[in-house]
């Protein structure tokens, strides 16, 4: 064979290939012609390859091809334009579905505090037993405050996001067992109730309601979200329906991942509340209100926008192109 005749021959064609190749919109009747060339292309490299072997007229017909082979099978979406969607309809529409769950934990969490901040204060010997009555008077009357302003506005924001932030992780990573949300959320309520019963027993029970709800009305609410999210995963996992075991939990994991992103900012925003608005010397219902505001966005992104996505067909899973073609199951 003459490579170059070959070359001088297909020198047109390889150009209009090209050309087709980097078009970013094209007609019905220009990707037919796409896939033809293709195929013609296809023959021309195979014909160069066994009678010259590597050349470069080679290459440059690879490069041609490498082209549009990605653009006939598609390339995964930039980032960027992925963002839209994700926090539109991807991350409202995964909040949304663990709405009934969420309400469960905060039921569970509020009835574990309650009975902690009842047995506490119902018997002067519990109290006496859990530290030295000094102690305890000091953790009324300066600890709990301090706490909120020992450390830069800042600094305490960014420490107490991290942590929260990993705390709902854990929920959502771990949730599959069906205990490490349990667990962490009864901790939760058994710190909360101790804290409660001490300052209700000393008559501070304004003073804690004052330094709590500004921040945590949506601190709380994002680590409820993230034990539902992961028990979500955890009953995919015990009762799938009619799909496998496996095709369940992988679905409930994609679909509730996005969850514990989402609550990265939700965590952002309380930590900003917990810094800068808890520890002012402001009138305290300016300060619950404030919080109040804040878990108000929340609550509308989760409820509202969540449910125009799951309206519009929205699980929270990813695409099929990103995640795989599904298995058909019958019912």
């Amino acid at each position: 064979m003459d490579l170059d005749a070959l070359t001088a021959a297909r020198r047109d064609e390889w150009a209009r290939l090209d050309a087709l190749g980097r078009t970013r919109h094209l007609s019905g009747a220009e990707v037919d012609e796409l896939v033809t060339r293709y195929r013609a292309a296809s023959a021309d490299l195979a014909d160069i390859k066994t009678s010259a072997g590597r050349t470069p007229q080679g290459d440059h017909v690879s490069i041609l091809l490498a082209r549009t082979r990605l653009r006939l099978t598609g390339v995964r979406e930039n980032v960027v334009k992925q963002l839209p969607r994700f926090f539109l309809l991807q991350l409202p529409a995964a909040l949304y579905r663990v709405r009934w769950m969420t309400l469960a934990v905060a039921v569970f969490f509020l009835v574990v505090t309650t009975l902690w901040v009842v047995w506490i204060t119902g018997d002067p010997a519990v109290l006496a037993h859990l530290a030295a009555q000094m102690d305890i008077q000091n953790i009324a009357d300066e600890q709990f405050v301090d706490y909120y302003r020992e450390n830069p506005n800042g600094i305490f924001a960014a420490t107490v996001w991290t942590n929260n932030a990993w705390l709902a992780a854990q929920c959502v990573m771990f949730g599959v067992t069906g205990i490490w949300p349990v667990y962490v959320m009864a901790g939760n309520a058994e710190n909360v109730g101790l804290l409660a019963a001490i300052m209700f027993s000393f008559d501070r029970g304004d003073v804690f309601f004052q330094f709590i709800l500004p921040h945590g009305l949506l601190e709380l609410t994002a680590l409820f979200v993230a034990a539902a999210a992961g028990l979500q995963i955890f009953w995919a996992w015990v009762a799938p329906g009619r799909r496998t075991r496996g095709a369940a939990l992988a679905a409930a994991g994609r679909s509730l991942a996005t969850v514990a992103v989402g609550l990265v900012f939700a965590l952002a925003l309380s930590g900003l509340v917990e810094g800068f608005v808890t520890p002012r010397e402001w009138p305290w219902p300016v300060k619950i209100a404030i919080g109040a505001a804040a878990l108000g966005v929340f609550l509308f992104y989760m409820l509202w926008v969540g449910r125009r996505a799951a309206r519009a067909g929205e699980t929270g899973d990813l695409t099929e192109y990103e995640a795989g073609t599904p298995t058909l199951t019958a019912g």
